[in-house]
């Protein structure tokens, strides 16, 4: 499921310390997503000419993609399904209680 998963999805963190939260995806790597607002971190900056003293800095960091999933409004994970639509391009869609709810378009490759 985690190759479907892309910049701008809304995506919860299913294990480690921040299990459970949600947020976008800022970045993707091969192997590894940066959330907005999870796996946060702290870098401690010297004081620089321009600064008037030393700072400390919350970043994020990335995160291994097996660790995330994208999930619905509510902010729960869903397992996401491929079908080709009318004109042959792929659409993601996952499964609500009894209706089928669509994610996004794949781009298609011509």
């Amino acid at each position: 499921m985690s190759k479907w998963i892309r910049k701008g999805d809304k995506v919860v963190v299913v294990s480690g310390n921040d299990k459970g939260k949600t947020g976008d995806v800022i970045s993707r790597t091969e192997g590894a997503v940066i959330v907005q607002g999870v796996n946060i971190r702290k870098k401690h900056a010297k004081r620089r000419e321009k600064a008037p003293g030393a700072e400390i800095l919350e970043m994020e960091m990335p995160l291994a993609i097996c660790k995330v999933a994208i999930c619905n409004a509510e902010g729960r994970p869903v397992k996401v399904k491929v079908r080709l639509d009318d004109q042959g391009a792929k659409q993601l869609y996952y499964i609500e209680g009894s209706k089928e709810v669509a994610l996004r378009q794949v781009k298609k490759h011509s």
